[in-house]
């Protein structure tokens, strides 16, 4: 299967887009590490802030906002950890 996130045999052959897309890819916390992860508010903010390039090189300006906005309040303590979300929840019948 072919992919835009390939790695290309020469950097300077790839995109600024290209090469966002695959630093976000590597920052992106899958859900194999959340656990591990999800109080680590320098992973959480690179993985908000790698977020933030792509959607400011698509031209999506209010969602790169949106993710600088998160990062910051990883890195300043004002975000918190979501609960994981298979743990802990009570299903109302």
């Amino acid at each position: 299967m072919n992919s835009s996130l390939e790695i290309k045999s020469n950097i300077e052959d790839m995109s600024n887009l290209e090469i966002a897309q695959v630093l976000a890819q590597r920052m992106m916390i899958s859900s194999y590490d959340w656990h591990k992860l999800k109080n680590n508010r320098k992973a959480q903010a690179a993985q908000q802030l790698t977020a933030s390039l792509v959607y400011l090189l698509n031209d999506e300006t209010e969602e790169a906002l949106a993710r600088i906005n998160q990062a910051q309040g990883w890195l300043n303590h004002t975000v918190n950890p979501l609960p994981c979300p298979t743990h802990g929840h009570k299903k109302n019948s």
